[in-house]
């Protein structure tokens, strides 16, 4: 199997502070879909959505946030399994 030659752009990533988390849901599509949440987090004055099955996010207001997404029509919504913490290197081993 041969790809393509054209060249896949590549992922958006975003980083900044957590301002806000709304949570909207559960959603069901269709028969037998499990349900889903849609948070729509507030990064650095941006707004993006983030699809998951649980309830609740690893990640709290005030936290500094790292993802990938991409942009859809008129949202922009992060990859699954990609929004995380984002750990300063210089401050990682401080505390010990």
């Amino acid at each position: 199997m041969q790809r393509s030659p054209q060249k896949r752009k590549p992922k958006l990533e975003g980083r900044g502070v957590l301002e806000n988390i709304s949570t909207d849901g559960p959603h069901n599509d269709w028969l037998g879909m499990p349900d889903y949440y849609i948070h729509t987090l507030t990064v650095s004055g941006d707004e993006y959505k983030y699809l998951s099955a649980d309830k609740t996010l690893d990640v709290s207001q005030g936290d500094t946030v790292v993802f990938r997404y991409k942009e859809q029509a008129n949202e922009k919504r992060i990859d699954k399994r990609s929004l995380g913490i984002y750990i300063d290197p210089s401050q990682y081993m401080s505390d010990n």
